[in-house]
């Protein structure tokens, strides 16, 4: 086999692919990247035996076609010294050498068979695909991600639960202290399902589609989804369980509500944050008018108050909320101002934006501490 390729297109598209491939894998087969080619496409796959991506790619003055595996890091290396330049792969069908010429030099080194690489089983027969622009994905695990849980114990709540129904598709994300429910009502699939998606497939999804303009064609089946682009295909295992009925754990009736700059209150609580204890437990105060913060550190005899003025409505409130949790909530919140509303001190609170953007629904529960 034969081929030429740029080595900064090469490169991209290694990079992405790594991203799938874990450091110390069961297999070692897994530690390669697989490239396959026919005609002038090059397909090369990486995989961790639960998510696999796949690119592709053209390239030129093509002869043969076959497959053959290449060591992860050992690839990498080389082409990450090398600046822009043309590069030609030969391959040898029968020994698997592999010599890379570049303009000063080449290197030289045998590969593996591509057949030892183990294959994804096709969809189920009951497979179903929908399409939605890659933007949209990207965004719902974009606003979600941060409130994945990461405990074994709670397997179903490491992953993002997408709910999707004819007219919407609804991503949600908990860790049990917090709840993050995004709404798109931009995407009509037409269809009603659900699965859950790992967390390591969505991060690289998020990545990886983040410059994709178009479609992407989403299947799903029994066990699996495969997200197909131009150039990008990942397939990943769901995560295995079913996802707790997230909207009865959301406060319907919440009199006592608050709008506030949101950057007003996120730098507030990151001036008190210092003065936290160890269990990062902030003091929150509804008052007419305003919020009152007091962080307080016994063990060290350390103190913080502030008081910021607000538009509140409802009765006078105590409440407790982990700091690294709600500056977390505040920080995925891109609206300027931002509406908190409470039913009682010792039930959750909810943050919205006060101005969803079209099509869209955001809403992210904050479960309070004891005081």
């Amino acid at each position: 086999m034969i081929f030429n390729i740029s080595s900064k297109n090469l490169m991209s598209h290694l990079s992405a692919v790594s991203k799938v491939v874990n450091s110390k894998n069961s297999i070692s087969i897994l530690d390669n990247f697989l490239f396959e080619l026919n005609g002038d496409e090059l397909v090369i796959t990486g995989s961790d035996s639960d998510t696999t991506l796949k690119t592709r790619l053209t390239v030129n003055n093509a002869e043969g076609k076959g497959k053959f595996a290449v060591n992860v890091k050992r690839l990498n290396e080389l082409l990450k010294e090398l600046p822009e330049q043309g590069l030609k792969f030969e391959i040898n069908d029968d020994t698997l050498e592999i010599n890379i010429y570049y303009m000063n030099g080449k290197f030289n080194f045998i590969g593996i068979d591509g057949n030892e690489f183990p294959q994804k089983a096709l969809n189920d027969s009951d497979s179903r695909t929908f399409a939605i622009p890659a933007k949209e994905i990207v965004k719902g695990i974009n606003q979600t991600i941060f409130a994945v849980g990461s405990e074994d114990l709670r397997a179903v709540m490491m992953g993002i639960l997408w709910d999707i129904k004819p007219e919407e598709i609804v991503f949600v994300a908990s860790d049990t202290h917090k709840l993050v429910r995004f709404k798109n009502f931009r995407t009509q699939t037409g269809l009603e399902a659900s699965f859950i998606l790992p967390t390591k497939p969505a991060s690289i999804i998020a990545n990886v589609f983040a410059k994709e303009e178009g479609n992407v064609a989403v299947t799903i089946d029994s066990k699996c989804a495969t997200f197909t682009t131009e150039e990008f295909t990942l397939n990943c295992r769901f995560v295995a369980g079913r996802y707790p009925r997230y909207n009865s754990v959301i406060p319907e009736e919440n009199p006592n509500q608050l709008s506030i700059d949101r950057e007003t209150l996120l730098a507030a609580i990151r001036r008190v944050s210092v003065f936290a204890s160890q269990g990062g437990l902030i003091k929150f105060e509804f008052r007419p008018n305003e919020i009152f913060l007091k962080a307080e550190d016994i063990d060290y005899s350390t103190l913080a108050e502030e008081t910021i003025p607000c538009d509140y409505s409802g009765d006078n409130l105590i409440m407790g909320f982990n700091k690294t949790r709600v500056i977390e909530v505040l920080d995925n919140i891109s609206h300027d101002t931002v509406i908190l509303k409470l039913s009682d001190a010792s039930r959750a609170g909810i943050f919205e934006p006060e101005k969803q953007e079209e099509g869209e629904d955001l809403l992210v529960l904050l479960m309070p501490m004891m005081i």
